[in-house]
């Protein structure tokens, strides 16, 4: 009986390998996704120039907050401590002015954003504050013995786009010509593998094994100006206590008047 169940099973298999798409879809399969390109089905186009348009915490990303002030920031004691220890000086003088423009604050730091296409698979965002590149690679996981980085490695997927577990490319057109709606859907990133840094420019710390969820939004308003909504959830075993999330707002600009390179700074 054991043997006659195995060459069941192998016959299945072999069916299951012979039989074509179409078939298999008849007995309720899905067919076989196709290659997918991430840039051909974006929901959202993100490419251009983008400003800060700083609505909340004024007082914590437009200028340096005294050290100690670590207000609203989810610090265990072991974080209090350590950013008690702040010295700007110290860090200018390691060559470590660039901890508050790592990958889990870069995107608090009032600056301009640049968004292009580096490829096919991966979004280049690069800020004029600190002169800093991060990479959006979707579909390729994080390198297993790679060094960590200020911006550290981020993976990309477009989210919402998918149904019952598989990407909706209904939502596209079925046919040359047919009407394509916009697609529903957010750029979700994932960041590890980064260096230690400062959520804010005052010291307040995030450590080596930290990792930072980002959820990019896009959406024009009545009058026709492009908004860009980045919710940021920061989780740190080593100096929070718990998720440090915060929502930060850009607008889009009509070219690159006003880009500005400058390098980072401690103070």
């Amino acid at each position: 009986m054991y043997r006659v169940r195995i060459l069941l099973l192998s016959a299945v298999a072999m069916l299951w390998l012979a039989t074509p798409s179409r078939a298999l879809a008849q007995f309720g399969f899905p067919p076989p996704q196709p290659p997918v390109n991430p840039r051909a089905i974006a929901p959202l186009d993100l490419t251009g120039y983008w400003v800060s348009i700083v609505t909340e915490d004024w007082r914590f990303r437009m200028i340096t907050p005294a050290k100690g002030d670590y207000a609203s920031v989810p610090l265990n004691s072991e974080g209090k401590r350590v950013a008690d220890t702040w010295d700007p000086l110290k860090d200018e003088a390691s060559g470590d002015q660039c901890k508050s423009y790592g990958a889990a604050a870069i995107m608090r730091v009032p600056t301009r954003l640049h968004i292009s296409w580096d490829n096919d698979t991966t979004l280049r965002v690069e800020t004029d504050a600190g002169t800093q590149t991060r990479l959006l690679h979707f579909g390729v996981s994080p390198p297993a013995e790679s060094a960590p980085q200020l911006q550290g490695y981020s993976v990309a997927e477009w989210d919402g786009l998918r149904k019952n577990g598989f990407l909706n490319l209904s939502a596209f057109g079925s046919a040359p010509g047919a009407a394509r709606p916009a697609p529903e859907g957010y750029l979700k990133v994932v960041t590890t593998q980064m260096l230690p840094g400062y959520l804010r420019k005052n010291g307040v710390p995030y450590g080596a094994n930290a990792s930072v969820e980002e959820n990019f939004d896009s959406f024009k308003t009545p009058n026709g100006d492009q908004w860009l909504v980045v919710t940021t959830i920061v989780t740190d075993p080593q100096y929070l206590t718990q998720p440090f999330i915060t929502s930060t707002h850009f607008k889009k600009l009509p070219d690159a008047a006003g880009w500005n390179p400058t390098p980072c700074d401690a103070k």
